[in-house]
């Protein structure tokens, strides 16, 4: 593809026909510079149409595109390394290709999918947003996260869950040992077989209104499946909430 100026309006047939307006270059731009250009692509003014960006170039860079605050949708081609998309707020971001440890950590609005697998710490403090991994991820996926939803269509590594205080993260293959470990007001749904459960947290029926909140989350994240097929784990503290209708959870800090 020809070089572009990377401050100015896309004019390939190709990616017009796709609805993209503007393309980048990871290879051209540094990422200060990447971040810089994005949030000058002027804004959709519909919500449901975000203005689409393409960014190519992408060989494996640490740290990319980190804490952009744009509302836009942006498609990157190729993989990326460790910390990518940390801090997002309002970009609707997919990458075609894997990404290293750590992606979208810290984020607080947005959503971000990976085609391809993530390596550990997946999430991490998230505190809002989508994140959805189309392949495996590693170690600690969701660690520490308060809000916010992550899905992983494939596998996940050992302590998924440790330490979050909220949200939600949807499993669609086998996890690792010490599943949801020290994990508080959060709920695991899972397709697959778990290594071991950590201390405090339990397997509860799939109730109906859970059923049909992930089903519709499923379709949201783009991931197949049927609801019916996932277990629900869950602390211990917030089953016995449950079963008291108390609507509140008394934090387990162990």
């Amino acid at each position: 593809m020809p070089s572009k100026d990377p401050s100015s309006p896309l004019r390939d047939s190709a990616f017009m026909s796709n609805g993209v307006t503007h393309a980048f270059s990871m290879v051209d731009l540094s990422d200060e510079e990447l971040c810089q250009q994005i949030t000058k692509v002027p804004a959709s003014e519909s919500d449901e149409e975000l203005t689409k960006i393409q960014v190519l170039g992408a060989s494996g860079q640490h740290a990319a595109m980190m804490r952009l605050n744009h509302p836009v949708r942006i498609h990157v081609e190729g993989h990326l390394g460790d910390y990518s998309f940390a801090y997002n707020r309002q970009a609707d971001i997919r990458l075609s290709g894997n990404a290293g440890h750590g992606v979208a950590e810290g984020m607080s609005s947005g959503a971000v999918r990976i085609s391809g697998n993530a390596g550990a710490g997946a999430g991490v403090a998230m505190t809002g947003g989508t994140l959805a991994i189309f392949g495996l991820a590693g170690d600690r996926c969701g660690a520490g996260m308060r809000s916010g939803s992550i899905f992983v269509r494939g596998n996940v590594g050992d302590e998924a869950g440790v330490g979050a205080l909220g949200g939600m993260i949807v499993i669609g293959g086998d996890a690792g040992s010490r599943l949801g470990d020290a994990m508080n007001n959060v709920t695991v749904f899972i397709r697959g077989n778990v290594k071991s459960l950590a201390d405090g947290v339990t397997e509860a029926p799939l109730r109906k209104r859970e059923e049909l909140r992930l089903g519709l989350l499923l379709i949201n994240a783009s991931i197949r499946g049927d609801a019916k097929e996932f277990r629900r784990i869950v602390p211990e503290a917030m089953l016995r909430a449950e079963a008291t209708q108390r609507g509140e959870v008394v934090p387990n800090w162990r």
